[in-house]
């Protein structure tokens, strides 16, 4: 039986437990690098994104892909290649291209269809 190894609060805080993947772009002639998000960088989008209210959670569709591109692609550097002044013309971009890249986002941040919901409601 392997032995189970219990955390200490500097393997935890030095663990690097983020990533980043490529995803090919053609309708932008080249490629991009997703990442995963922080704890809080997923809070703040969660705020960005979900309307709570009294009996129920509805998820705010404005910009929804552009947000998500905004929060989660990054350059070389590993740092956020947009800003959210960025949203209203990456909003303007091929839907076709923003669902390539956040397919990759939304898998790398644990948002499966409906996962925001769940979060909403804990």
């Amino acid at each position: 039986m392997a032995e189970i190894k219990v955390l200490s609060r500097e393997d935890i805080l030095k663990a690097e437990d983020r990533r980043i993947e490529v995803v090919e772009v053609p309708e932008w002639g080249g490629s991009v690098r997703v990442r995963s998000m922080t704890g809080a960088e997923r809070d703040q989008f969660e705020g960005e994104v979900l309307d709570i209210r009294r009996g129920g959670v509805e998820l705010k569709r404005a910009n929804f892909r552009a947000r998500l591109v905004v929060r989660t692609v990054v350059g070389d550097d590993d740092k956020p290649m947009f800003s959210p002044g960025d949203l209203e013309a990456l909003g303007a971009k091929s839907a076709a291209a923003l669902d390539r890249v956040i397919a990759i986002a939304m898998r790398l941040n644990g948002l499966e269809p409906g996962a925001l919901e769940v979060a909403a409601k804990n």
